[in-house]
């Protein structure tokens, strides 16, 4: 129902935009960028779900052969602890757990093309529990909104794409990104267990929660004193030593358990590819509503309303060069990160904006994209809270990175 609404105000926001360009300025061309805008972003919804189709299939293939060979129970069980807590809906050690489990620690890691395929797999297990097929249930909700959060303990992508803008120190934004992401999780966290009257003091979530904290501090101590090259080389092969280190123990458990290997891939992939063929028109729909409301320049609105606001109330408006990225980043991924270059480009990567941009676009997901994806996958209608709390999440993350660009860079 949400975005339902969502959808209808970003044709509706662009159109009344897009008069008031047509007959106060008299741009003549801005309904043909928006037509422009909607073709392109259908073909890129469905070159999107094109492209995912051989990941989903190499990666539920796999899935299957864990599922089969016992491991992704053996994973439910390690995560059911704090599962247990988090989802007290799903039976315990069942084999979602593992699914959820697989899918964010690959988040974690910054795996995305190993991460969506795990997490459409839990999609469809928590749908086998689900007893309202249409509507999302409780333990689907905290999934999409952690996800949504944009958890990740390595964001060497961000580092890579400053590197390559000329930063002196590209690795700077990691401790402020690891900060910002563990405070738009932890927000993301909380609102969920509020709506859903989870107690968020039991021992077990106080003691995930302090490990976390302890963990990113050991990291972050790591990371600070290895120089650009080291955490670049390091945490590049950590990251896909484990995913084939994963693969390679999947199929030696299914060896183990003496199933065909080879036939429960096979089986795993056919899912992977009626998925991929299912989350086709979902993707085109939010991406063109998105398009429409990016070419009708509504967001370019927005942008300097809010310039102007903070500056009348004699606040710094140096932040709002990088709000193109914040507003920009629950709607689409590739967007956000086109806004996060071209503030490089054109302030510097050192400059502030230039690292606050890059803090944002590192510690939290595409919302839209993640809820018309993971819901699209299983036919779920009404998505009841998830946007809600997962912006909450996103605005919290934006706020936190604000704050950490001015505590870290000025």
């Amino acid at each position: 129902m949400v975005l339902n609404y969502i959808w209808i105000a970003f044709f509706l926001i662009a159109f009344i935009v897009a008069l008031g360009k047509l007959v106060f300025i008299g741009d003549t061309a801005v309904f043909t960028d928006i037509i422009n805008a909607s073709f392109a972003s259908a073909k890129t919804g469905f070159e999107i779900s094109l492209g995912l189709t051989g990941i989903l299939s190499l990666w539920l293939g796999i899935m299957k052969i864990g599922e089969k060979g016992g491991v992704i129970q053996s994973f439910a069980r390690l995560a059911s602890p704090v599962f247990s807590k988090l989802f007290p809906d799903i039976p315990k050690n069942h084999p979602v757990t593992g699914s959820i489990f697989m899918n964010l620690s690959a988040n974690l890691l910054g795996l995305d093309n190993a991460s969506t395929p795990m997490g459409l797999k839990a999609m469809q297990q928590l749908q086998e529990l689900n007893k309202e097929k249409e509507e999302a249930s409780n333990p689907m909700i905290m999934f999409l909104c952690i996800n949504a959060s944009g958890l990740t303990l390595i964001p060497i992508t961000i580092m890579m794409y400053r590197a390559q803008m000329g930063a002196v120190n590209p690795s700077d934004v990691f401790l402020p990104i690891m900060l910002t992401t563990f405070t738009s999780t932890l927000i993301a966290i909380l609102a969920v267990c509020v709506k859903q009257r989870i107690n968020i003091f039991q021992r077990n979530l106080l003691l995930f929660f302090g490990g976390m904290g302890v963990f990113i501090g050991g990291l972050v101590w790591l990371f600070n004193s290895l120089n650009q090259e080291q955490v670049s080389l390091y945490s590049t092969l950590f990251a896909n030593s484990l995913l084939f280190t994963i693969i390679c123990g999947f199929i030696i458990s299914g060896i183990r358990k003496k199933i065909n290997v080879y036939d429960s891939f096979i089986e795993g992939a056919k899912e992977g590819f009626h998925t991929a063929i299912t989350i086709i028109p979902y993707l085109v729909a939010i991406l063109v509503g998105i398009g429409v409301f990016r070419a009708s320049g509504a967001m370019d609105f927005i942008i300097e309303g809010i310039r102007i606001g903070f500056g009348a109330l004699g606040i710094d408006t140096e932040f709002v060069g990088a709000l193109p990225t914040m507003l920009m980043k629950p709607l689409s991924g590739s967007g956000a990160r086109g806004m996060m270059l071209d503030a490089m480009n054109t302030y510097g990567a050192d400059s502030f904006v230039g690292r606050l941009s890059s803090i944002v676009q590192g510690s939290c997901d595409t919302t839209f994209y993640v809820v018309a994806l993971y819901y699209g996958s299983i036919g779920i209608r009404n998505t009841r809270y998830t946007v809600q709390c997962a912006l909450l999440a996103d605005l919290a993350g934006a706020i936190a990175a604000v704050a950490m660009a001015y505590l870290f860079f000025t």
